[in-house]
């Protein structure tokens, strides 16, 4: 799947309508109104600072939809960075293409999510001992490479988090053998995100006038106001959130407010790079636009996976019940 994001297609020509742009947008928008039904039940109950948690599937499933409609668009393309030591490139690059699309759908509707958050793990993992560990290596742990490479280690977590909240929360299953493999899977998971989280939070300071969420080669455009206190609140929101994480103490909070500003910042700083992207005339541009969108996108999704995994503390379950309404006494 990492093959897929930012500056993988340069060598396309200029000036032609992008298939590839336009399916990755038209499964943004199909998986955006799938995810939205199916989450307007959950986000209407919720109260306050739960609302932003609650839309943990959404993000994450989103993106998946968005990057396995890349890989049949352009499956050419993406077939050359398959491992050179595997047969078959363009059937296994159809292959994860399929299996991203039926997980964006079963995370989306959360339909099985035990299952398909724990094969996205799976399947990032394996995109990180056979591409990215070796790239890493190869690049001397460059800063984008480890970048990278986190990346995708924070994506599985975060399957391994979604499949683990379900598990974990099954009838009958919370002190049993599932419960036990659910709160494993979500330790592993958060790990991952902590590290991915801190390791960012520094190159946010490092590097002031990137692209904000995960730190990358492209920067904010000159024409977006306050750029640097952007990122100096991204990194610091980053690093808090790593600390919570790490040491697993006020990780809801934590992953709620962080996933909350880099969602934010989604919609804010990428919406308009990404429909900037859409209008150049290069296919390369256009596609360069979505996937930093929906990458980072899919990291805000991986954050607040942890805010859902996790369960308000008394103390904010004593504040809620303080907050509800008194019955009237006629």
């Amino acid at each position: 799947m990492h093959m897929t994001f930012a500056n993988t297609f340069p060598a396309l020509m200029l000036f032609e309508v992008s298939r590839t742009a336009n399916s990755m947008s038209a499964a943004g928008i199909v998986l955006f109104l799938i995810a939205v039904w199916a989450v307007k039940s959950e986000f209407g109950k919720a109260r306050g600072l739960d609302k932003i948690a609650s839309l943990a599937n959404l993000c994450f499933a989103i993106p998946l939809g968005v990057f396995g409609a890349e890989h049949f668009a352009a499956a050419d393309g993406i077939s050359k960075f398959v491992p050179k030591f595997m047969p078959w490139h363009l059937f296994w690059t159809y292959f994860v293409g399929v299996a991203l699309i039926a997980a964006s759908l079963s995370i989306a509707t959360k339909i099985q999510v035990q299952w398909s958050g724990f094969l996205v793990g799976v399947m990032m993992f394996t995109f990180v001992s056979m591409m990215d560990i070796p790239g890493t290596f190869a690049n001397h742990f460059d800063r984008i490479s480890v970048a990278l490479l986190l990346r995708e280690l924070s994506f599985g977590g975060a399957g391994w988090v979604l499949s683990g909240t379900v598990l974990g929360t099954s009838r009958g299953t919370s002190s049993g053998t599932s419960g036990w493999r659910g709160k494993t899977l979500i330790h592993v998971g958060r790990i991952l995100i902590a590290a991915a989280a801190l390791y960012y939070g520094v190159e946010h300071f490092r590097h002031p006038l990137g692209m904000p969420g995960v730190p990358l080669e492209k920067e904010m455009p000159s024409w977006i106001p306050a750029r640097m206190i952007i990122d100096y609140l991204t990194g610091l929101f980053l690093l808090m959130g790593g600390v919570c994480f790490l040491v697993g103490q006020r990780v809801r909070m934590a992953a709620t407010y962080l996933g909350g500003w880099i969602v934010l910042t989604v919609v804010v700083v990428y919406g308009p790079v990404m429909i900037a992207a859409l209008l150049d005339p290069s296919t390369a541009v256009k596609v360069e636009g979505l996937n930093y969108f929906f990458d980072t996108l899919l990291f805000g999704g991986a954050v607040l996976a942890l805010a859902a995994a996790n369960p308000a503390t008394a103390e904010e379950l004593g504040q809620k019940s303080n907050q509800a309404p008194a019955l009237s006494h006629t």
